[in-house]
């Protein structure tokens, strides 16, 4: 058992301040994440920050008409929330499908953000993962590696990106506010998430020493008319094999606006801009669905076990907007 302190923050600045004091501190939401990892050896923090009483718990609406939800509000809170439900469902259902209910009462949205990779590889010291210990190397490439990505990876990971809400969160152009002891900042989702390249262990773009404060999504009509879909190996919470957030705009069988993003295929949530762009002013149909999936995955890099990706992604992205076609067709 190590030892480490423990210190409650009740403003953001003191939890700024508590996070610059110690290089060994981390910041404890719901603990849904973070404490798994302590418990495997792989994280062994000083000092823990309980940021549970920020006054980060709000949802409500920024003036321009999108929304802004605090970064310790429960998955729980905001997969009930009506605005959210009536605006952007598919966040409300992508919290619903990522784990059960008490695990989403304790978990926070700062947290679903900063959650890590559920590689096995990542949580068994026993094996080299450069994300845990740069330089070890990827025991995955040549191990198990069925349920690892096959867009964006590299020679140095092929982890995935874990978090269901964080997909939702993509497709809906969302950012990410935090505060630093210089001050506030605004983080793009597409900028927060960093490519795997040759440094995995270096996740995001958030400065060191930053504490997330929330998320606004920004106002999208084509959000009303959206939905998650995720694939997992058991009917019980699983993490995702594959899942799509898509959101659809049909008016007389011509796509108007369209939003995609993919789960549990490569490093971070993945946008699937190719794809958008090959609908967008063209048929809401079947084929048009897939050709644009297929353009997007035509990137995609396989391993010996994880192959099946492609048809699966693909056959979810078919599935899901045709879904929404039909829906915006009655």
């Amino acid at each position: 058992m190590r030892e480490f302190g423990y210190e409650r923050a009740h403003d953001v600045a003191g939890a700024v301040a508590l996070l610059g004091s110690d290089p060994g501190a981390r910041l404890l939401g719901g603990g849904t994440n973070l404490v798994d990892l302590m418990k495997a050896g792989v994280e062994r923090p000083t000092l823990l920050i309980d940021v549970q009483e920020l006054p980060l718990g709000d949802i409500g609406f920024t003036p321009d008409g999108g929304l802004r939800v605090g970064a310790t509000v429960s998955n729980s809170d905001l997969a009930a929330h009506p605005d959210v439900r009536r605006h952007y469902p598919a966040l409300a259902q992508a919290l619903l499908a990522g784990a059960s209910g008490q695990l989403r009462n304790m978990a926070t949205v700062g947290g679903n953000l900063l959650q890590r990779t559920r590689c096995g590889y990542f949580a068994d010291l026993s094996k080299p993962c450069n994300k845990r210990t740069p330089g070890s190397g990827c025991a995955a490439i040549a191990g198990e590696h069925r349920n690892h990505a096959i867009l964006g990876a590299s020679e140095h990971c092929v982890a995935t990106h874990p978090s269901d809400m964080a997909v939702a969160l993509a497709a809906f152009d969302a950012v990410i506010s935090y505060e630093t002891a210089e001050g506030p900042g605004d983080l793009p989702i597409h900028a927060f998430y960093l490519p795997v390249g040759d440094t995995p262990h270096i996740e995001t773009a958030l400065p060191a020493g930053a504490v997330v404060t929330g998320i606004t999504l920004p106002p999208a009509p084509a959000a009303a008319h959206s939905h998650y879909r995720k694939v997992r190996e058991r009917a019980s919470y699983a993490f995702a094999i594959g899942s799509v957030a898509a959101a659809l705009d049909v008016r007389d069988g011509v796509v108007r606006d369209v939003r995609l993003a993919f789960g549990a295929v490569a490093s971070r949530p993945w946008r699937a801009r190719t794809a958008e762009r090959a609908l967008t002013g063209g048929p809401a149909d079947a084929d048009a669905f897939a050709a644009a999936a297929g353009a997007e995955l035509a990137a995609a890099k396989t391993l010996p076990a994880n192959g099946y990706k492609v048809t699966l992604m693909r056959n979810l992205v078919v599935a899901v907007l045709t879904r929404l076609a039909e829906e915006a067709a009655r």
